[in-house]
């Protein structure tokens, strides 16, 4: 049976699939292919998440200590869309513009 990659070179490995499809040189099959390869990723990063949250939420709760609701994405921005939160977020844009990045 295979290891499971880390978190971390699953992250890696769906920066690579990013680049690639941005770079524009696949074909039409190879780009859908990257691009399920990816989501599938991004789902699974996302649950891992999730997860770890819940995790660090029950020991904190354990703990005594108020905690926020887990399931609360705080990339959700109503539209149905999540995506990943800007490093950028909150610090004084002035376009108005929303700063949630949908990584697909």
């Amino acid at each position: 049976m295979a290891k499971q990659p880390s978190f971390e070179e699953q992250m890696s490995q769906l920066q690579q699939i990013i680049n690639e499809l941005q770079q524009g040189n696949l074909s039409l099959e190879e780009s859908l292919n990257e691009f399920k390869t990816g989501m599938e990723l991004a789902n699974g990063l996302q649950k891992q998440l999730q997860n770890a949250e819940a995790t660090v939420a029950h020991l904190m709760k354990d703990d005594g200590k108020e905690v926020e609701d887990p399931t609360d994405s705080r990339s959700d921005d109503g539209s149905g869309h999540q995506g990943y939160r800007s490093q950028f977020s909150g610090q004084g844009f002035e376009d108005g513009q929303d700063d949630n990045v949908d990584l697909f």
